[in-house]
């Protein structure tokens, strides 16, 4: 049996799909979010403590009561173990960039993306954490202001939990209350079966 050769239209020359006398509508950019996790921004113990406040303070993270949990996280947790982790981060920082591992593999993801999809002019490439910096937030600024109307958000985790990708998530929609013209949003599922 023969294949129908498929049409091809320029961008601007397809066929509409939309009811006659609509207003045109204008496609935008297509953005690519990669989620992590976060990282503190330095190895300085007010960095780490800042950074464990914020993780340590998501109640998808700890689900205890918040009269029960904050005293423990500022009287004992926050007092305690930043100097720890500022030395247990010391052990793996990349010196020579400043930064957490984590951060460097993010970002050396983000860009190995951006140079596979460099033909797909539509096709933007951000990169974002879930606590610390760069934010999910800043993300979606530079999505939007790249024309971005649509994005598809992937959670470097492969496997689905509150504590990660549904926070990963939570952060995204938080950063999208702020627009007025928010873009459409897609969530990559859970992919660690996927081959």
């Amino acid at each position: 049996m023969a294949r129908k050769a498929q049409a091809k239209f320029p961008e601007d020359k397809a066929p509409s799909l939309l009811p006659a006398g609509h207003p045109p509508v204008k496609i935008g950019n297509i953005g690519v979010l990669l989620v992590n996790l976060g990282t503190p921004d330095s190895l300085d113990t007010s960095a780490v403590r800042r950074y464990l406040r914020e993780f340590l303070s998501d109640p998808r993270v700890i689900e205890l009561n918040k009269l029960i949990w904050k005293p423990i996280l500022y009287g004992a947790v926050l007092t305690t173990r930043p100097p720890k982790t500022a030395a247990n981060y010391r052990k793996i920082w990349n010196m020579e960039r400043d930064e957490s591992p984590l951060r460097t593999i993010t970002r050396g993801q983000a860009e190995r993306l951006a140079e596979i999809f460099s033909g797909e002019r539509r096709i933007k490439v951000e990169w974002g954490m879930r606590y610390g910096n760069p934010s999910i937030a800043s993300a979606v600024d530079s999505l939007m202001a790249q024309g971005c109307d649509r994005i598809l958000s992937v959670p470097l985790y492969p496997q689905f939990s509150a504590t990660t990708t549904a926070t990963a998530n939570d952060q995204l929609y938080r950063a999208l209350m702020k627009i007025r013209h928010m873009p459409t949003v897609r969530s990559v599922p859970p992919y660690h079966d996927d081959p």
